[in-house]
């Protein structure tokens, strides 16, 4: 199980890489795990605001449909389409090709809120 040290970790298993002001999103290898094979996956449009802790999308799989709970508040500002017909790359790269989507960060205050790669790790 991966656990990379260069993004931050919201407790419901989501994660934030950022780059200057921007977030991109996307569920921990743990949760892509946990949810086996994922079959859809659910995501707002470009210009929604989410709000840190809320949710902004869900994912199902074979066993179970997650809510997506957003790990920094924002504006979206770009979505990861070929998830629309490429569900799997979620599994087979959450990092990565897995990502869902990104977010104009409106607080990078709200990063300080979040776990390092250890204390998620810990955390499970």
């Amino acid at each position: 199980m991966e656990f990379p040290s260069n993004i931050k970790y919201h407790p419901e298993h989501t994660w934030a890489r950022v780059e200057e002001d921007i977030a991109i999103i996307g569920i921990t290898d743990h949760a892509q795990d946990q949810l086996g094979e994922i079959l859809y996956v659910d995501l707002p449009d470009t210009g929604k605001k989410i709000k840190q802790g809320e949710v902004f999308g869900s994912v199902e799989s074979a066993k179970v449909a997650s809510d997506l709970f957003a790990p920094v508040s924002g504006e979206v500002i770009e979505v990861n389409n070929d998830l629309s017909d490429s569900p799997e790359l979620v599994n087979e790269s959450p990092y990565e090709k897995g990502w869902m989507i990104k977010v104009k960060i409106d607080d990078v205050k709200e990063l300080e809120k979040l776990m390092d790669s250890s204390a998620y790790e810990k955390s499970l």
